[in-house]
């Protein structure tokens, strides 16, 4: 078992980092471990290879332990963008989701909608604000087959309540983008029947990893579009068979098993210390980033409730301002995101004190500007 502080020590990113929730830097872990699985196919050894085969069993059942989903209700996906596609091509019925989630949502239920026509995207109106239990329940129709949520509002840091929403949709399948707070929320991901994820962010594990999970509900309600080769149910070189049972079937070729070992040491990591005690470290770190922005009067536009937030701070200065404040902060050596008015700031347990200051001198040197 890793303690918290041992778990911060593998991680050694350059101060001023604010931007995990557009790509975290990788641990050393990680790194070692791409590594050492690179070596493997580099020399090719006799009898060396088979490793590589492991790391799909071995990345099944790391995702398992962090979601509670059985390790055969879960296939390892390229990116949160592929898993989201394979899910809406395969609803039928019409599928409840705001037009404001990150675009690999509805350009997932769109492209699903234009190219069969068995589904049907039904946009959620949220007047700008976040996506409740309630705001969900008055729109809700009869043919209506699911609801499609983030876990994690990108633009707004705001952490939904999936157990409400659970509550008040029923029977109907409920479809969950959980990539702005996998591994850093102890989510009850038991409640939904679907749950995308990439890696690249939070779980630090780098671009092309990631996971679909299916509930045995969603498996049997879904069509695997696209399935490949390698997710038939028969002898593929015999036969085009017809596509395996269960999240197997939403594959399309074999998955690189690099990038599987990386994701899987990520989420061992993850789950040697806890999400909790990752949570509520990030939590900490959240608050001092709010703290620092009332210090120098930075609105801050996210949620100051720690049930209704993850990693993400945004802040919204006046529109005179947002050029100043990016300004400051990139002057300052701080990476954040800034788009639609707004920067967001997003921090991990490895966020340490040299960040703050650099923080704390960037709003120091914005205040100043705006004063002058």
């Amino acid at each position: 078992m890793l303690t918290i502080d041992d778990f911060v020590g593998r991680f050694d990113e350059e101060p001023g980092y604010l931007n995990f929730a557009s790509v975290g830097p990788l641990s050393r872990s990680v790194v070692e471990e791409q590594q050492a699985h690179l070596e493997l196919l580099r020399r090719g050894r006799f009898g060396s290879l088979a490793i590589l085969d492991e790391q799909d069993e071995r990345v099944r059942t790391a995702v398992a332990a962090l979601t509670g989903f059985r390790d055969d209700q879960i296939v390892f996906q390229p990116n949160t963008s592929a898993g989201l596609m394979h899910t809406m091509f395969g609803v039928t019925g019409g599928v409840l989701l705001s037009r404001s989630e990150f675009p690999s949502l509805p350009f997932a239920a769109v492209r699903a909608s234009e190219a069969l026509g068995v589904l049907n995207p039904i946009w959620l109106e949220t007047d700008g604000g976040p996506i409740t239990p309630g705001l969900i329940r008055d729109q809700l129709t009869k043919n209506i087959a699911a609801v499609a949520v983030s876990l994690v509002d990108f633009r707004t840091g705001y952490l939904v309540d999936l157990e409400g929403i659970r509550q008040v949709i029923g029977d109907r399948l409920l479809i969950v983008d959980a990539i702005q707070g996998f591994s850093v929320v102890d989510a009850p991901f038991s409640v939904a029947d679907v749950v995308v994820s990439g890696g690249q962010k939070w779980v630090r594990s780098g671009w092309g990893t990631g996971f679909l999970a299916l509930s045995d509900r969603a498996a049997e309600s879904l069509t695997p579009v696209v399935s490949g080769w390698n997710a038939s149910a028969g002898d593929a070189f015999e036969q085009v068979a017809a596509p395996a049972a269960g999240a197997a079937a939403y594959q399309v070729s074999n998955p690189d098993p690099l990038a599987q070992a990386r994701f899987a040491m990520a989420l061992e990591d993850v789950a040697s210390v806890g999400v909790g005690a990752i949570s509520g470290l990030v939590a900490e770190k959240v608050s001092r980033v709010i703290e620092l922005a009332d210090d120098f009067a930075v609105p801050v536009i996210s949620s100051r409730a720690e049930n209704e937030r993850a990693g993400i701070v945004v802040v919204e200065p006046a529109p005179d301002q947002l050029t100043v404040l990016t300004a400051s902060l990139f002057n300052h050596g701080i990476t954040a995101t800034s788009r639609f008015g707004t920067v967001r700031l997003s921090a991990h347990v490895s966020t340490n004190e040299e960040t703050f200051e650099m923080l704390q001198a960037a709003f120091t040197s914005f205040a100043s500007a705006i004063t002058m």
